[in-house]
Order: C-alpha cells, then sequence, then structure tokens
C-alpha cells in the first residue's frame, strides 16, 4: 500500500519546505557550519507533540526481510516488534512478543517459545504463532540482503500451538535468542506480505509496533503513534523522521530548533561544538560507547603479509590514542580486540603484546622478517575514498612511520570507491584495507564468527572459501574453527566465556586484523525532551520520548 500525495499537497509542502530553508539560512548565520546549507527536502511542519529526528544517512527500503542498513534500524524498531528486544540502555535480552526466553532442547537444536496473546498487527490482522511463524520464513526466504543470518541457521519454523513457536536449527547456535531480536525479524502481517524469492514491499510496513507508518519518502518517514498497540502507549504523538543532505545541515536544522534530536552523522567539529554549547543552550549531550568497531584488515595471503612477524609489526607502530586525538578529537575509545569492551567476554588481548606506538618493536619485528631501511617493507593500505576519517588515518599512519621507522617502513595510501573496494575484497586482490563492523546482534559471536570462520581450506592454501575468504582475511586455523564451533553450541556463559578469551588470544597472536578504535555514540536533544536513551545495540528507543511545550 503507497501512500501518494495529491499534486496540491506536494506544493504546500515544497512551500513550506522553501520557507523553513530560508529561515535556517538566516537563523544560521554566524553558526559553525562546513559548507552552505540549502537542503529543503527533509523541511517539516510538525505538531508540538511529534518528535523530529534528523540524520544524514537516506533508508533504502522499509522492508524488514531486506533492509540491512543502519539507517532503516531506526525506524523498523518504531513500527516493528521482535521476539525478544534489550532493556534500557543495555544489552540485556527480554521477551518482546515472547513471554520468556525460549525452552532449549538438551542437543541445542530446538527452541519453543510461548508467545504472546492480545497483539494486534496495524491492519487489524491478529497476531498468533501462524504470524511469527510466517515473518520468520519470508524473512529467510525471500532472498534479502539480511536473509542469510537466519537462513544459514534455521532448518525449519512451525506454530506448535496458537501461540507457542517451534524453531529447529541446523546446527547449535547459542546466541539464537541474541539473532531473534533482529531488527528484520520483526512480526509483519501475512495478509500485507508475500513469501517468495524477491517479492519485497521497500515502501509499507505492516507491524505491531507502537507506531504505523504514515507516509515514506527517502528525505522524509512519518509514523503516527498506532491506537491499539497491546504495550504501553508512547507518549508522544508520533515521529518524523527526516533525512538531511549533509552533517553540516544537520548541524543546523537542530541548533535552528527545526528538529528536536540530532543522530547519527555529525562530524567531529559539530559535536564538539554542540557539547560546548550545551549548557547554555540547553542542549541534552547523550554520549555512550557504540557497538560498532573498527579495524584494520590484513590479507595473509598476499607477501610479505603471509609473514606473521609483519603483522606483528603493525600491530606494534599503530598508535590508537594518536588516531583518536587527531582524527576523531577524542570520541572515541582505544580497541584492543575486535570484540567492543561493551561486552563481557571482551579481553584486551593487544594491549600487552604490542602497546600503542611501541616503534621498538616494530623496527625490531621487521628487521626480523628480513627488512631494512635499504630494503623497506611498502606497506599498502586501501580504504574507501568516500571516507575523510579513514583517509586521516592513513594519512597520519604514513606521516608516523615516516618520522618513526628509519626508513623500515613506508606506508602508502590507497584510496578507491567504496563499492569498487568491497567488490573486490573476496578477490584478495588488496594486502591491507581499513573498515567498520556494526554488529546484527548483541553477542560476541557476532563479533569473530563473520570474519574467521572458513568451511574450505588449509594452512597452506589459506581460507579458499568462508567468512575469511569473503572478508579479505584469507585467514585458515584449524583451531580458531574449532573454537567457533565450540562457543556457538556452548549454553553455559561462563564457559562461553572463557572459549571467547582463547578466541581473541589467537587473533593477537596470529595477526589477521589490527582493532584501532570503538567509536562513542552521540545524539543530541533539545531541552523539551524527555527519556530520551541511546541502546547500545538498537540506538535511540524513541518510543519514550515525551516532549514538554
Amino acid at each position: 500500500m503507497k501512500f501518494p500525495l495529491s499534486r496540491q499537497k506536494r506544493q504546500i509542502i515544497q512551500f513550506f519546505g522553501l520557507f523553513c530553508c530560508c529561515c535556517v539560512l538566516i537563523i544560521s548565520c554566524g553558526e559553525l557550519n562546513t559548507s552552505t546549507p540549502t537542503d529543503n527536502s527533509a523541511s517539516s511542519v510538525t505538531s508540538a507533540e511529534r518528535i523530529a529526528v534528523g540524520s544524514v544517512a537516506k533508508p533504502r527500503t522499509l522492508d524488514p526481510a531486506d533492509g540491512y542498513e543502519v539507517a532503516i534500524s531506526d525506524i523498523i524498531t518504531s513500527l516493528g516488534d521482535r521476539l525478544y528486544t534489550y532493556a534500557g540502555d543495555t544489552d540485556k535480552l527480554l521477551p518482546q512478543l515472547a513471554t520468556e526466553l525460549p525452552q532449549v532442547s538438551d542437543d541445542g537444536l530446538t527452541y519453543t517459545i510461548p508467545l504472546r496473546q492480545g497483539v494486534t498487527f496495524h491492519d487489524g490482522t491478529p497476531f498468533n504463532a501462524e504470524a511469527m511463524a510466517f515473518s520468520l520464513k519470508r524473512f529467510s526466504e525471500n532472498g534479502g540482503k539480511p536473509s542469510a543470518l537466519l537462513s544459514n541457521i534455521m532448518e525449519s519454523v512451525e506454530a506448535t500451538g496458537e501461540y507457542e513457536l517451534t524453531i529447529k536449527l541446523k546446527n547449535a547456535f547459542a546466541p539464537f535468542p541474541y539473532l531473534l531480536a533482529f531488527p528484520g525479524l520483526s512480526a509483519v502481517s501475512p495478509q500485507a506480505y508475500e513469501i517468495g524469492q524477491g517479492k519485497f514491499k521497500p515502501n509499507e510496513f505492516v507491524g505491531t509496533g507502537p507506531y504505523k507508518l504514515v507516509s515514506f519518502d527517502p528525505n522524509l518517514v512519518k509514523v503516527d503513534v498506532f491506537d491499539d498497540y497491546w504495550g504501553e502507549k508512547p507518549p508522544n504523538q508520533g515521529i518524523d523522521f527526516q533525512f538531511l543532505s549533509s552533517p553540516a545541515n544537520l548541524y543546523n536544522s537542530f541548533t535552528t530548533g527545526a528538529v528536536d534530536i540530532a543522530y547519527r552523522d555529525l562530524d567531529a567539529d559539530q559535536i564538539l561544538s554542540l557539547k560546548e554549547d550545551a549548557e547554555a543552550k540547553g542542549y541534552q549531550v547523550l554520549e555512550k560507547p557504540s557497538s560498532r568497531l573498527d579495524y584494520m584488515v590484513l590479507n595473509v595471503k598476499q607477501k610479505p603479509l603471509d609473514q606473521v612477524e609483519v603483522r606483528q609489526a603493525i600491530a606494534a607502530l599503530v598508535d590508537r590514542a594518536l588516531i583518536i586525538d587527531r582524527v576523531y578529537r577524542g570520541q572515541a575509545e582505544p580497541a584492543y580486540s575486535i570484540i567492543p569492551k561493551t561486552f563481557a567476554t571482551s579481553k584486551p588481548v593487544f594491549k600487552e603484546p604490542y602497546g600503542d606506538g611501541n616503534v621498538e618493536k616494530a623496527k625490531e619485528l621487521l628487521s626480523q622478517a628480513g627488512f631494512s631501511a635499504e630494503n623497506p617493507f611498502e606497506f599498502e593500505i586501501w580504504y574507501s575514498s568516500d571516507s575523510p576519517q579513514r583517509q586521516q588515518i592513513v594519512t597520519l599512519l604514513k606521516e608516523y612511520a615516516e618520522q618513526k621507522m628509519d626508513g623500515l617502513m613506508q606506508v602508502k595510501p590507497q584510496p578507491v570507491e567504496s563499492t569498487t573496494l568491497f567488490a573486490n575484497i573476496p578477490k584478495g586482490i588488496y594486502p591491507s584495507y581499513l573498515v567498520a563492523w556494526f554488529p546484527d546482534f548483541g553477542d560476541a559471536d557476532n563479533y569473530v564468527s563473520p570474519f574467521f570462520s572458513c568451511t574450505k581450506g588449509s594452512a597452506e592454501t589459506g581460507c579458499q572459501e568462508g567468512a575469511s575468504q569473503s572478508q579479505g582475511f584469507f585467514y585458515y586455523s584449524e583451531k580458531m574453527n574449532q573454537l567457533l564451533d565450540a562457543q556457538r553450541k556452548e549454553q553455559d556463559p561462563q564457559a562461553r566465556q572463557e572459549l571467547f578469551g582463547q578466541i581473541q588470544e589467537l587473533i593477537a597472536q596470529d595477526v589477521p586484523l589490527v582493532p584501532l578504535l570503538q567509536k562513542k555514540e552521540f545524539a543530541f536533544a533539545q531541552k523539551s525532551l524527555q527519556n530520551v536513551e541511546i541502546n547500545p545495540i538498537i540506538g535511540v528507543s524513541f518510543w519514550q520520548v515525551e516532549k514538554s511545550a
């Protein structure tokens, strides 16, 4: 179902958009800006009870079975419910459409889940186990971008009672309940959707969440409170998700009051400016460690990175504090493991053996590998040309090596368009590249299995098929495969934590990657708002936000 606007309404909206844009230009003179704000695509007039949320990244689709971008997760979690969600601003799992955590069979393959009664979809269709089974099958079978998250794991799903769901897995997977909290696994109405390869509805969302969709446009998504919501009603009248064309326009929209919440993709200087002005202007600053992790991939099959001493030398040379200060203006924390320290399983395995800017160790290791000032290590680092931060990181590493390494290492920056970069990664073209990882669900497995598992390979050939190959590591370790398999099957939390410790120690020993930093998540809210908080996995809980006059 689409929501077309009449020509007359479009003309009215265009007029108001132009009018608001002019106001922004006038009012924001003298404010911090990095470009002239000319964006009028997301301007809107909202009532005093509605929340205007501004961000930069635009949603491609609202279909939960096909959406795999950060830009849509905020919208989907407002429109839909999953079997499980997270408590407040923590990563603690809570039942949502389920009424309790699953009953798990002794072999770890069968999950029985009791479901909530009295729930209705936005189109009036009753929610039950058949509807939930339909939603999970559709996600798995329609072939959307995130479909493999479930199709690789789930063998079958069926209603074994009107309000009882039974899911059978292909292999034991201990973090499965966390996967069921992934936004794309929201329940959707069987009356509004179909199961079938490629059968998506990008402009619609018919779920059970606290809001229902009013209109979808690449620049503006409007949602209203769903009056028949089974849970606590939101204390506002709806959300207007506005998508601005640049961080500069987002900054100015917030400082002029055109949006109530500025969230995602402000640049470092704008964040510093808003923090400095917060007390005087009444801005609320929400700051929390992000679950995003930035790291450097090392292709262990390319010479000379096939020598572990060379990879260890890179790990020793990286100065995280310098990168965080110069590039991110202090808005990140050093990462000494691929598992962020927001997880209890995280272990800072890179800190003691390598440290930060350990130049003498880096020189020693490169000398052991046969390099000298006459025969320097020429290190290509590839990165997306549309990322100024990654360009700054590589430039900083280049200058640092020139100043500190006495000619043993020459860093060669290699910018490339992002689409080309990600298309070439599985081919093994790049010796190294910079990237960031956003987790799909709140379990440490999501930071190791998608990187290092390998279904075909050997120590001699490297990884030929599997996650390690597709991510550009080409790292193969039988011990790693065994540890990954063990932690996925292990139901005891303490035993899993010990296995994760061994996994991280093996990564630090073999160095197929170098963890760099864990960015901080920021959101800014006007002083008229209450109950604004950031969850480390799913972001801002907009359905809790209240707006006073």
